[in-house]
């Protein structure tokens, strides 16, 4: 199943169709001639169809707007249950085309002179092309054509076609770029670089110990030192440059209604039933016409608490259930390549359950891509916090997280270095992350690997100026498993992109290389390595000189001088990020950096671990536990919600 599904409006757009509907929904007392009125200019304003318009309303429902269309077009209605559909007719048939068009093969029945018939459920305007087409595949000349609903359309591919379904969402990018895929954690060179290594030193140190030591130690200080060095010049370059793509309030002030693209937000949910009505608010207060916006709720099929708690927050039409099948590697990108698969948007944005965007994100977005040019894949919101002062976690989480978007992402734009990706307010192209791959459903930092396969395919990824605020974490041991999950996916994303050294060099240059190397490679091993530069400094400060006899003390010296400069960068940094966003009661918090870093540390050795015995292991966040998240109203209903 090809992941594309372009827009096909369900209804005609002339002037003489939209009021022929308003007609037919006005003698079924569907709406009121007040309604109708409001709706047409709508209509006019945002150059969607009446049905779209009224449907984002709440004037209406799906039901009813199909009931109207059918007889409008003349044609008989019909409502399809998952079991409806023939699965075997229906796989005569190319998925991405029936998805396209939005039709479905039902079932083959007997006719009323006795001959045999085939019912094709429509969710737009029966036609000629759609009888020639089950005639060229089926044999059989007689097709009866019955209009039912989009959704309907979608949940009986997703019935008829869940195998293959499931199958593209977790294998397309390993079977037809296997070499971009972490399906295969390690490559064999890899694994026998790994074995030399250890083999190698463990024997050289049996047999020369304090040579041993001295190379490891300096070789060790070495790399610290670069990956501290390339992420302070990084940030050093952010904090002159800022943000690459800057879009003003003018700029988001002059875009028409009517030239606003659509976009599909996709919101992967799993074990969240406690946020989803915040959810709903959180989105409800974005400004963007509700008629060029579609809501994909992506659950998982053994949630059923979650799926309940969705039902019951009594979702607008613009959102759309939908129930991803069951398969291993049970991920979030996993969920989101299931989405990209019925997204409709030109353009596709990811936002988690307790997200909350800034109302006018996804128009600085739009105006970011229209700046940017046809490389530019994808548009990067800041993320920031909204409990950062509920506890001494929160507060550190903050400051790393403010200085990370607000400083050493714009120094990588600056510098046309790979950006690793956030887990959420990525703004794509639709037609550039289909010729991705989608996300990698192995890779369990898929977004931040998804920056890095953009940059190796000539696309660029930008910043841009808004901001989405999350729950930062408040418990250590939710936010090590958030970490590790984190570091994992470095790790990951490090294995993958290394496999062809040669390659990934002449593909994106000495220059991204290095910045890939120095930051993705960089960051975990900063991690791993500063427990032993504490234990350097600590064995020196209770016994000066007992490491001598193992160590030259000018390696002594510069490995303290090394813990001493990471830490103070990182502080530094932290206190930037403090004032920055004038949030100066978390500046004395950037001190405690060093105690922050440690906690990374641990994060990163159970990273380490994991990548050997568990590496597709989606470190489960619990989210909903800050006092800030406070439980409100549902939407009210305007339709059945469940697309399942």
């Amino acid at each position: 199943m090809q992941q594309s599904l372009p827009a096909a409006p369900a209804d005609p757009r002339s002037a003489d169709a939209q009021l022929r509907l308003g007609d037919v929904l006005l003698e079924q007392g569907v709406i009121t001639r007040d309604q109708l009125r409001e709706a047409l200019d709508g209509h006019r304003q945002v150059g969607e169809p009446l049905g779209a318009v009224l449907l984002a309303r709440g004037a209406i429902t799906r039901r009813q707007l199909y009931t109207a269309l059918a007889q409008v077009w003349g044609a008989d209605i019909t409502f399809l249950d998952s079991d409806d559909v023939d699965p075997e007719l229906a796989r005569l048939f190319p998925a991405d085309l029936l998805a396209r068009e939005l039709w479905l093969p039902v079932r083959i029945e007997q006719s009323a002179d006795g001959g045999r018939q085939v019912v094709v459920a429509v969710a737009g305007r029966p036609s000629v092309h759609i009888a020639d087409e089950v005639a060229a595949r089926t044999g059989i000349p007689r097709v009866r054509q019955v209009v039912t609903s989009d959704w309907d359309v979608h949940r009986g591919l997703r019935t008829a076609w869940r195998d293959e379904l499931v199958h593209t969402s977790v294998r397309a990018l390993a079977e037809q770029r296997p070499a971009e895929s972490a399906s295969q954690v390690f490559v064999w060179w890899q694994i026998a670089l790994a074995v030399g290594l250890v083999a190698g030193t463990t024997l050289s140190a049996v047999l020369w110990f304090s040579a041993t030591a001295l190379v490891v130690v300096a070789v060790l200080n070495v790399s610290v030192a670069l990956a501290v060095g390339a992420k302070a010049l990084i940030s050093t370059v952010g904090t002159a440059y800022e943000t690459v793509e800057q879009v003003t309030d003018e700029e988001v002030a002059a875009l028409v209604d009517a030239d606003l693209p659509r976009y599909s937000i996709l919101v992967p949910v799993y074990k969240e039933a406690g946020i989803v009505g915040l959810l709903m608010r959180n989105l409800a207060a974005l400004d963007y016409p509700r008629e060029k916006v579609e809501i994909l709720l992506l659950l998982e099929e053994d949630d059923e608490e979650t799926l309940a708690a969705a039902l019951a927050a009594a979702p607008p039409d613009i959102v759309r259930i939908i129930v991803v099948p069951h398969s291993l590697p049970k991920t979030k990108p996993r969920a989101c390549n299931v989405g990209l698969t019925f997204a409709r948007g030109e353009f596709v944005v990811i936002y988690d359950a307790e997200d909350r965007p800034d109302p006018d994100q996804l128009k600085k977005a739009v105006v970011a891509f229209g700046k940017g040019g046809e490389d530019l894949a994808c548009v990067q919101a800041a993320l920031n916090y909204f409990n950062a002062t509920e506890n001494v976690l929160t507060r550190m989480f903050t400051l790393e997280y403010s200085s990370w978007f607000d400083y050493t992402l714009a120094g990588l734009d600056k510098l046309r270095l790979p950006i690793p990706l956030g887990g959420t307010s990525n703004h794509f192209r639709a037609g550039a992350l289909r010729e991705l791959g989608g996300w990698d459903p192995y890779n369990v930092t898929e977004d931040a690997d998804l920056g890095i396969r953009a940059s190796a395919r000539g696309y660029r990824v930008a910043v841009v100026n808004s901001t989405t605020y999350e729950e930062a974490n408040m418990a250590v041991g939710n936010w090590i498993r958030q970490r590790s999950r984190w570091v994992k996916g470095y790790m990951q994303t490090v294995l993958v992109h290394s496999r062809r050294p040669v390659a990934l060099f002449r593909s994106v240059g000495a220059r991204q290389t290095a910045g890939f190397a120095l930051l993705i490679g960089g960051t975990p091993l900063m991690f791993l390595a500063t427990p032993w530069l504490y234990a350097l400094f600590v064995v020196d400060l209770v016994r000066p000189g007992l490491l001598v006899s193992a160590l030259p003390q000018w390696l002594v010296t510069v490995s303290l001088g090394n813990l001493l400069l990471g830490n103070g960068v990182i502080i530094y940094l932290s206190l930037l990020a403090g004032f920055k966003r004038r949030n100066y009661r978390l500046v004395p918090f950037a001190l405690l950096s060093p105690l922050y870093w440690l906690l990374h540390s641990v994060a990163a050795y159970k990273a380490a671990w994991q990548l050997v015995t568990k590496p597709f292991y989606w470190e489960k966040t619990t989210h909903g536990l800050s006092s800030h998240v406070a439980p409100g109203p549902a939407a009210t209903a305007t339709d059945r919600a469940d697309d399942q």
